[in-house]
């Protein structure tokens, strides 16, 4: 039997797989099948408008839903005819993306309902649910469309049998004409009781040093050479430091271009060990590195009603460790520095809530404390959670006052951040070219929250060059070519 795995992209609390990102998902079901198509929803997109490579002209934006094609695309109507189709699903932390576009149910439920193939449904989407878009229910499913819904599709939740899947699943890297950070899981579930979060309704467990190793070391034969440790709630909780030092060393002696981190629990950082791990991590690791503290709310009471893991006094000790051992610069940009989130729409917020968030996070630039980034979105409430009962009652409450105070942070606090993090006239290396916006370029170094970088003029897509910072945005910098290196 022939199968097609079908890539919507997926972004969870714990994981991402968003171009350039590539997902587990996708890959532990090619690594359980052994052979299968890989596919994109760009490629269906592509096949199902008729569309047409072409040069994007010099008023319009690069078409980012169509913009990650696979070596696939002008098969797409032969393969979905032919094959089982396994359709990959989920976003349960929505976001911006620079260069992709996630797929929704109701757009794959659009995309194929002239496919007559068995469709399977797995990812987050068969499981809690999927939205896009913050502040909004999820969306619901069209049981009907799908001949099986399952999120544990061909057992890829146990670790048992991930061991061989994730190896195994290596080759379809080969049908993805361009670089992908390949997202890597070292465990699963969490302690903490967050109103809003899925990850406390899952089994806390880890995988092994060795899995992991054998995992990236199969991706790296097939040329991969980015990675990022981040598919598990917090890094800090995996194992101890000695299973954490094993696992860091091995990786940085495969002469990795990128090996960040993502989610870390302020509360591990400021132990003990979290200072070892810290240092770890700074030593192993490559430059830009970001570790993302989940604070979500300044106000007491929101943290208490809402079971929050962190009180601010934690968060700033740890933001302080983070400042003290992963300031120093490689690539233009420090090595290793914490990310902040904040959620809207918890339970017991007020409009006095937004105010002492942001005094907050204002203390970071009175105290000179430098954050890459802080990140800000609305809540979907998801099933099983505290906060599914509440809905969106609070969020609608306060939503009018939002905007305004969105952008006070970005002026005020993102904007002069960032012109700490990243001084004018910094050099930033390999900055990799990907979209079109009229005559400008955006592009970003490869890392766990890589910087946006706009070039006032038109540079060839797909090749990395140095860009030399000139001037500074709320969430992005303005740069000029310093030299071109080479195309990917």
């Amino acid at each position: 039997m022939q199968y097609c795995i079908i890539d919507c992209y997926t972004d969870e609390p714990s994981g991402l797989g968003v171009p350039p990102y590539l997902g587990t998902y996708p890959r532990y079901i090619a690594g359980a099948l052994k052979n299968s198509y890989y596919i994109t929803i760009d490629d269906l997109r592509f096949w199902k408008y008729k569309k047409k490579i072409k040069r994007t002209r010099l008023n319009e934006k690069t078409d980012i839903k169509t913009y990650n094609l696979t070596v696939n695309y002008q098969n797409v109507e032969k393969i979905l005819k032919n094959s089982t189709l396994i359709i990959v699903l989920g976003v349960q932390t929505p976001g911006k993306y620079l260069s992709a576009v996630p797929g929704t149910l109701h757009e794959i439920c659009d995309l194929l309902k002239d496919v007559k193939s068995k469709k399977v449904l797995t990812g987050p989407a068969a499981g809690l649910g999927t939205q896009k878009l913050g502040g909004k229910r999820i969306e619901r499913l069209k049981e009907d469309f799908f001949d099986l819904v399952d999120e544990n599709f061909l057992d890829i939740n146990d670790y048992n049998k991930v061991k061989e899947y994730s190896v195994n699943g290596a080759y379809i890297i080969k049908q993805i004409p361009h670089i992908r950070v390949i997202e890597i899981e070292t465990g699963r579930g969490c302690h903490g009781k967050c109103s809003f979060c899925v990850e406390s309704l899952k089994k806390i467990e880890f995988r092994d040093v060795k899995d992991i190793i054998k995992e990236v070391k199969a991706f790296y034969d097939m040329g991969c050479r980015y990675f990022r440790l981040g598919k598990q709630p917090c890094f800090y909780s995996y194992k101890n430091f000695e299973e954490i030092e094993k696992l860091l060393k091995a990786l940085s002696k495969m002469d990795l271009k990128m090996l960040h981190i993502d989610n870390a629990n302020p509360n591990r950082v400021i132990t003990e060990e979290g200072v070892k791990i810290t240092k770890a991590i700074v030593k192993y690791c490559t430059s830009g590195n970001v570790a993302a503290f989940g604070m979500e709310s300044f106000d007491e009471e929101v943290i208490r009603k809402n079971n929050l893991n962190t009180s601010p006094e934690v968060l700033y000790k740890a933001v302080e460790i983070l400042n003290k051992y992963g300031k120093l610069r490689e690539n233009g940009i420090p090595k290793f520095l914490p990310g902040i989130n904040i959620v809207l729409g918890l339970i017991g917020e007020t409009k006095e809530t937004l105010e002492i968030n942001y005094r907050g996070l204002k203390r970071f630039l009175d105290e000179n404390l430098l954050l890459r980034r802080i990140n800000i979105r609305k809540v979907v409430p998801f099933p099983n959670t505290k906060i599914f009962e509440r809905g969106l009652k609070t969020l609608k409450k306060n939503n009018r006052f939002y905007y305004s105070w969105r952008e006070k942070i970005r002026e005020e606090i993102d904007k002069e951040m960032l012109k700490k993090v990243i001084p004018e006239n910094t050099v930033l290396k390999n900055v990799y070219t990907e979209i079109y916006d009229g005559k400008t370029t955006f592009g970003r170094q490869f890392g766990t929250y890589p910087l946006v970088v706009g070039i006032k003029r038109r540079l060839e897509l797909k090749n990395f060059y140095d860009i030399r910072v000139v001037d500074h945005g709320r969430r992005s910098v303005t740069g000029v070519v310093r030299e071109k290196l080479k195309k990917d």
